[in-house]
């Protein structure tokens, strides 16, 4: 959850994880903000976009997806990689979300059905003067060096878990490139085949002389920026 100009941005909002905390189920979310389509970032997001008829933001498919299962056309904003969108609509004045590549799969279950959900994204949103990077769930790729020249990320969130993502090592490598000043580790700890820690994460961190600041969250926990 991000909160900016007194609204609450929500990215992946699995309000119902095993790991999640009673204090963010009673936000209002403002805006809607998605990766990909497994059910870990998108379960409870039709209902919740509903809710507080709130706009979802994601790669095409996957807003045409989540049309089919529910969510009301004037409420999906469908764009695509490397593409840029206003934020206006949530009263936002310079302020947008790209869509920036992703090392992942992308799926979604319609109907008992698992279906294609486009591809998977990392997210960056720049609010004012801040840039936020979200790389979603991705594996370690080079391009991240261009997110680096192009947004120069204030924050950047990166999956440590391994086995569904990359883990610690590749993690602390992707935090040497992207070179933001805060470093937040997410996707572990949800489920047993997540076994990256932060811990871990700190001390590749720590090997590879990255800058970044670590900000180690547990749910519900937030720090300003």
């Amino acid at each position: 959850m991000i909160e900016f100009e007194g609204k609450v941005l929500a990215i992946d909002p699995w309000l119902d994880n095993p790991r999640g905390v009673e204090s963010l189920k009673q936000l209002k979310i403002d805006g809607v903000f998605l990766t990909h389509g497994h059910p870990d970032h998108t379960a409870g997001v039709v209902e919740l976009c509903k809710k507080f008829s709130c706009p979802c933001f994601g790669i095409v498919e996957l807003i045409q997806v989540l049309q089919l299962d529910g969510l009301p056309k004037d409420l999906g904003v469908a764009l695509n990689k490397g593409g840029a969108a206003s934020l206006k609509l949530l009263g936002f004045n310079d302020s947008s979300v790209v869509l920036t590549h992703a090392i992942h799969s992308s799926s979604y279950i319609l109907n008992d059905q698992l279906v294609y959900a486009g591809e998977a994204c990392g997210i960056v949103l720049i609010l004012g003067d801040k840039s936020i990077y979200h790389a979603g769930d991705t594996a370690l790729f080079a391009d991240m060096d261009w997110i680096n020249y192009r947004f120069q990320p204030d924050v950047a969130f990166l999956p440590i878990g391994d086995f569904y993502t990359m883990g610690p090592e590749d993690a602390a490598e992707a935090a040497s490139i992207i070179q933001a000043k805060y470093t937040v580790p997410i996707h572990w700890g949800t489920f047993p085949q997540l076994t990256g820690t932060p811990e871990k994460f700190q001390q590749c961190c720590k090997e590879e002389e990255v800058q970044s600041e670590m900000k180690i969250l547990e749910p519900g926990a937030s720090f300003t920026l």
